[in-house]
């Protein structure tokens, strides 16, 4: 019997192993980091804003406990909390069901490409895997479920979704970062633009406004491609994950405190390297001279190695067609977004499914609590327990923002879903330049 390979030993990928053992399927993860939850390891120092509770797998739960561990009861973790206390003895627990260093290259049926139809079915996938050293693996499956995530394909700075002119020249200078930093002293004194609007930019504005506190001297512009603050804050305390919602009220007091120059309708255009520093020009003509520039603008996910797999995906999100209305920001109306399973992320191509932040596309606000239940439902799907996949045993917490994002321009549309419709933010917004 072929396995079902799981492509990535992240949270979503270890927890579909968990509850395939639980399902009497056999599980084959293939990771290409060297260790589990590689991606996480890069943010390790940041916190999560969901609890214990809530980032811990039941089937990933069931599993540890039989070997005398304990699930963490109460806090919130980081990510290096996160690995050291579940991923990693979840890991361990499926031991050598997890393949490190085994890069999916390549997905496809035996000895049918995409336009075959004929026999397709009954085929078995082939997983295409480059190992360390360069070695090479064909690997057949049932079955594929691509939790290999977004962390590897940042969006660009760029306004038009492509990288600003410069961008990568001021990647390699070491001047312009992706994801949330950590801001220890050396960023004390320095002038730091922060682009990007969502839950990642309000943590980096919030932790380099306390050093600003700390620090005289050190300046932060936080720029945003809107023409309008918005529901740049988040919903406060309406929101139904406290943590969530205080991270953007703690960015807007930095701001409301002058810790931070707010700037909007900023697209840039390019990133010019000057004075060991950067230039960051916007299509207007606007400038900022900045000592480090952090990009936060999104993720996208990587379907390069999917070629020979039959997708359905939003033409706008990448995201299935399914799911997409579910979780687009361009028309999404209310605060709350519904559970999803196996048949939203389902594809023409059998027994293939994309979970986890990558089956967002492009979209924010996905939640790990979000990912397990995809995972159950499409493990289930795989069992043969049709009942159980299309069952929802999740509800997901409101942001407390109401109202979609509007017109590109223009303030979110108020109201719809939500009442009372939110008041708008008094902000003062900084001039351009030093």
């Amino acid at each position: 019997m072929h396995p079902v390979v799981v492509i990535g030993a992240g949270p979503q990928g270890l927890a579909a192993a968990a509850h395939l053992l639980e399902r009497g399927l056999q599980p084959l993860v293939l990771e290409e980091g060297n260790q589990p939850a590689a991606a996480v390891h890069e943010w390790g120092h940041v916190r999560l804003f969901s609890p214990w509770p809530e980032v811990v797998d039941g089937a990933s739960r069931r599993l540890l406990e039989r070997t005398g561990w304990s699930a963490p009861a109460a806090g919130y973790p980081t990510g290096a909390q996160w690995i050291s206390e579940y991923l990693q003895p979840l890991a361990e627990a499926l031991g050598d069901r997890v393949q490190y260093s085994a890069r999916v290259v390549g997905v496809g049926r035996k000895g049918r490409d995409r336009s075959v139809d004929s026999g397709r079915a009954e085929q078995p996938f082939v997983v295409h895997v480059r190992t360390a050293g360069g070695g090479e693996q064909r690997i057949e499956a049932r079955a594929v479920i691509d939790a290999s995530g977004t962390w590897r394909t940042p969006s660009p700075a760029g306004a038009e979704g492509l990288p600003a002119i410069g961008e990568h020249a001021a990647l390699s200078a070491g001047v312009l970062s992706y994801g949330i930093p950590d801001v220890d002293s050396s960023w004390a004194g320095r002038h730091t633009v922060v682009i990007g609007n969502g839950h990642s930019a309000a943590t980096a504005i919030a932790n380099l406004a306390r050093l600003a506190k700390r620090e005289p001297g050190t300046r932060i512009t936080w720029v945003l491609r809107r023409g309008q603050v918005g529901a740049t804050f988040g919903g406060g305390a309406a929101d139904e994950l406290p943590e969530r919602g205080a991270l953007g009220q703690r960015a807007k007091r930095a701001v409301e405190a002058g810790l931070v120059d707010l700037v909007t309708g900023f697209r840039t255009d390019r990133i010019d390297l000057v004075n060991g520093g950067a230039e960051v020009r916007a299509e207007d003509g606007r400038a900022l001279d900045a000592d480090r520039v952090v990009v936060l603008t999104g993720f996208r996910p990587d379907h390069s190695f999917l070629s020979e797999v039959r997708l359905e995906l939003d033409t706008r999100l990448q995201a299935p067609v399914r799911l997409a209305s579910e979780v687009d920001p361009n028309i999404h109306s209310c605060g709350s977004v519904r559970a999803t399973g196996a048949a939203d992320l389902a594809h023409p191509e059998q027994e293939f499914f994309i979970v986890g932040a990558k089956s967002y596309g492009r979209a924010p606000t996905f939640l790990a609590m979000t990912g397990f239940e995809q995972v159950r439902s499409v493990v289930a799907k795989l069992a043969g327990d049709d009942e159980a996949a299309h069952r929802v045993e999740l509800t997901l917490p409101d942001t407390g923002v109401c109202g979609g994002s509007g017109l590109f321009d223009e303030p979110e549309r108020p109201g719809g879903c939500c009442t009372p419709a939110p008041q708008p933010s008094s902000i003062g917004l900084a001039p351009v330049g030093r």
